[in-house]
């Protein structure tokens, strides 16, 4: 047994200096993304001008007519300006998941309102509305549902809780892009706002930055509003206009939440190669299906017929019959040449949520157990079929 396992390291320890690490994520960025971005360079505008709203125009037509979009510097920044023009303020509570990345629960807390968390739907890793319901109070004003993995929710059920009892809804989409629900792209939905993400690791990135979409005309300008510090009029119309412009008027204290032209020269093109993004992604999430099978781990759920999934991540849980943890396997990966990745630590295992609102580990049962066993894949479009060939015959070796 020991001879054996001195030549399985040896073998183990050979393999990883023959062959170059594969990273858990790469962006996919082409010549037209570089080109505009030098053309960027070139015009002189850098900060938020005529390709940042080039970018906001396309892709309010890409997700559906009657659309606005704002761009801005993250998701973060997005989800935290939706919140604040949705009303939200100090005493609200805003109902969402702990399975996510802190951002969706931090920005609730900038504006001086309470997260309060329901657990996940165990087959989807998305929240469960049928425990919505019961996490209402007095004090509820607003529900953040969390597309994981780039999986919807079951909208259908969320948005008919928040009209039953008055509550906004912001979608964090961060992971779906162009994830569909019943047939409808997620964002446009009936829900007040939803929030992309574009960065580096996501389905098409700017590198930092993310984009509101909403179909309320009074939300979307108080966005734009408070992503510039709360100015009345945006620098691109002051700055480009062929008569004395210099006047503004500070209508409220804003943020610095703009995207740059710099970022936006990027999602102009990444927007455009969304589609054939998500079908690569797809087809690969198909051949990991394929060949994993028959393996004592559980695959992440499909998009229900007629629906897409951005496949995002591609998270396998393994069995808890399995002699190996979630963290061995990860090292054992990375021993191999290969990247890997947890989504997410629960918030509720976090110093400062668990403190701050008293939770324990067994809160959330289902979010406590898909934590433990959950590990994310490599899944990006930079890689070759020879790349996941060899993520498969990790994984393959490892679990058999």
């Amino acid at each position: 047994m020991i001879f054996f396992r001195k030549n399985w390291l040896r073998k183990t320890i050979k393999m990883k200096s023959n062959l170059k690490f594969l990273p858990f994520s790469l962006p996919d960025i082409g010549d037209d993304e570089i080109s505009e971005v030098i053309d960027a360079l070139k015009s002189g505008w850098l900060t938020t001008g005529p390709k940042t709203k080039r970018f906001e125009e396309a892709f309010a037509s890409f997700i559906g007519n009657g659309l606005e979009a704002i761009a801005v510097n993250s998701a973060t920044a997005g989800l935290h300006l939706a919140l604040e023009a949705a009303g939200i303020g100090p005493g609200d509570e805003v109902i969402t998941t702990p399975y996510t990345f802190t951002a969706t629960a931090e920005v609730v807390r900038y504006l001086g309102a309470d997260p309060v968390f329901v657990d996940i739907d165990p087959a989807t890793f998305n929240i469960d509305p049928c425990k919505i319901e019961s996490a209402i109070s007095p004090r509820s004003k607003a529900i953040i549902p969390v597309h994981f993995a780039g999986l919807s929710c079951d909208m259908d059920a969320i948005l008919a809780i928040a009209r039953k009892h008055n509550l906004k809804v912001i979608e964090d989409a961060a992971h779906a892009l162009p994830t569909t629900c019943k047939g409808n792209l997620i964002g446009s939905l009936d829900s007040d706002a939803t929030v992309y993400s574009f960065y580096a690791t996501k389905t098409i990135t700017t590198g930092e930055g993310g984009m509101i979409v909403t179909r309320n005309p009074e939300l979307a300008n108080r966005c734009r509003v408070m992503r510039l510090h709360g100015i009345s009029r945006d620098a691109f119309d002051r700055y480009t206009s062929t008569k004395p412009a210099w006047h503004y008027e500070v209508v409220a204290p804003g943020y610095k939440y703009n995207m740059t032209d710099v970022a936006a020269s990027l999602g102009i093109h990444q927007l455009k190669k969304a589609r054939a993004f998500q079908a690569r992604r797809s087809e690969m999430a198909a051949l990991y299906d394929e060949a994993f099978h028959q393996l004592p781990v559980i695959l992440p759920p499909r998009a229900p017929v007629g629906d897409i999934h951005a496949w995002h991540l591609y998270v396998i849980r393994l069995n808890d019959s399995l002699g190996i943890t979630r963290d061995r396997f990860i090292e054992v990966m990375a021993d191999k040449g290969l990247g890997c990745s947890v989504h997410f630590i629960p918030l509720h295992l976090h110093p400062y949520w668990r403190d701050r609102y008293h939770l324990k580990p067994k809160d959330f049962p289902y979010t406590l157990h898909a934590y433990e066993k959950a590990v994310s894949l490599p899944l990006y479009t930079k890689m070759t079929d020879d790349d996941q060939d060899r993520v498969i015959s990790a994984v393959k070796e490892i679990l058999t």
